[in-house]
């Protein structure tokens, strides 16, 4: 396992960061525990989580399997940096979600007691809140860290200018600000290119790609229904919408003589400011064959190729001005 610097930090990451949200909706808990158990096996000490995965208001569900398996010891949680995320709504009353000094407050905590913990290594905002203003987040997030709840601070899904404002308020409060920005990345949503990768990048923040390969589509899907696998009716139509995009990617891959969804996590990984992609396995086998991204080496001319098939962006302005 090769490991990097998370954005201008001094934390080191694995290349893969282990995406929990199936664990306890599709993933049962003792799964769960073997998927971990493995993922530290191969090397990957860094794991993603928030407050709202399991999807059941208020329960955590996801967090909870996180934390007894933690909990069985092993030195586990010191092996793993764990990141959770707060935003969603976690009950019906006034400042049960969104980033108010309140609600980080309250969140930080039942995170911290879900999770079995006493520190979180990196705490996320979900999602950009517009009623609340920067110096209210970071005097928050200040208090946190002061209380050695947590040690960094990530956003997630924010827009280039949301991390810009963000760095600066923090800057001006004398305070380290994001350490890592979250975003939709994957060959089929490639807008972050236009100014939050470049915002990150200057800033210096690890980028984590989500949902690297678009929901499966990007995981050899013509293959798989060509084996007579099924797949869900959303599934068919955005295939319908990419067909011939993901036809020719599928044919490259062939001729590359690998998986395609090992060859999207690499494109990621040779995209720069990009730390680790989240994968999200469901079984042991999928965990196992992800490790597969880490040895494939995509040289100019296979780069090339697929930006062809998946046209990106150069950073703003020039993406669309002189």
């Amino acid at each position: 396992m090769e490991y990097v610097n998370l954005g201008r930090s001094g934390l080191s990451v694995s290349r893969l960061c282990l995406g929990t949200m199936n664990f306890g909706p599709s993933t049962s808990e003792d799964d769960s525990f073997t998927i971990m158990d493995r993922a530290h096996e191969l090397g990957i000490n860094f794991f993603d989580t928030a407050n709202v995965y399991g999807w059941k208001q208020g329960e955590g569900i996801t967090e909870q399997i996180v934390g007894r398996w933690f909990a069985k010891g092993g030195e586990r949680r010191e092996k793993t940096v764990i990141a959770t995320k707060l935003y969603g709504s976690m009950g019906d009353w006034p400042n049960d979600n969104k980033l108010s000094a309140l609600n980080i407050r309250r969140a930080c905590d039942a995170s911290l007691k879900r999770l079995q913990t006493d520190y979180i290594d990196i705490y996320q905002a979900h999602h950009i809140d517009r009623d609340t203003p920067f110096d209210e987040f970071w005097e928050a997030m200040e208090v946190l860290r002061q209380q050695g709840k947590i040690l960094y601070v990530g956003s997630s899904n924010f827009a280039g200018w949301h991390i810009a404002k963000a760095q600066e308020e923090a800057k001006r409060r004398n305070f380290f600000g994001l350490v890592s920005e979250q975003s939709h990345y994957n060959l089929l949503t490639r807008a972050v290119e236009l100014e939050v990768l470049p915002a990150a990048e200057d800033y210096g923040l690890g980028v984590i790609p989500w949902s690297p390969l678009a929901g499966g589509l990007l995981g050899g899907v013509l293959r798989k229904i060509d084996k007579g696998r099924s797949a869900a009716e959303n599934m068919l139509r955005e295939l319908e919408k990419h067909r011939d995009k993901i036809e020719r990617y599928e044919a490259l891959c062939d001729e590359l003589g690998e998986d395609p969804a090992h060859v999207g996590l690499a494109w990621l990984l040779h995209q720069r400011a990009v730390t680790a992609p989240i994968i999200g396995p469901r079984t042991i086998e999928q965990l196992e064959g992800t490790m597969r991204t880490l040895e494939i080496k995509l040289d100019d001319k296979a780069l090339a190729r697929i930006d062809e098939i998946f046209p990106g962006h150069r950073p703003a302005p020039e993406d669309y001005a002189w």
